[in-house]
């Protein structure tokens, strides 16, 4: 898989404190996961409100932040007009905690579900593929 990065994108990652630092990275790991996983030809991972994102040619758009007003919590961001988080609210309701229609969220001590939060990135790289399945195939 080719992946394309913008430079600026490991600056946000050197801004975000330590303890911080090692979360947004590990979702990182897991959205490069499952690229190579589902086997796409091409990932490009950039800034867009100056939040680290992932775009793929059939997805939709993955951001993920950290915000220090609230420190004890980070997220994984989903267009939110999409049926994305809807769908995974009903997959997965009592797995994440959620914001609206636009984010999983996870607390700063907790364990990540890395199964369910794979098939979640799976499901919105490949979303143009999915959309029109029940559940988006989840």
């Amino acid at each position: 898989m080719e992946l394309k990065t913008e430079p600026e994108v490991a600056a946000v990652f050197s801004k975000y404190p330590d303890s911080v630092r090692n979360k947004m990275l590990n979702l990182r790991r897991l959205v490069l996961e499952v690229a190579e996983e589902i086997g796409l030809s091409s990932l490009e991972e950039t800034l867009k409100w100056g939040e680290p994102s992932f775009l793929a040619k059939k997805g939709s758009t993955i951001r993920m932040d950290w915000k220090a007003k609230n420190p004890d919590q980070y997220a994984m961001y989903f267009k939110c007009t999409s049926k994305l988080v809807p769908s995974f609210r009903l997959a997965y309701a009592e797995v994440f905690d959620y914001e609206g229609n636009r984010a999983i969220v996870f607390k700063m001590d907790e364990e990540i579900p890395e199964t369910e939060l794979k098939n979640c990135i799976k499901t919105a790289l490949t979303y143009h593929q999915v959309k029109q399945l029940p559940m988006l195939g989840l």
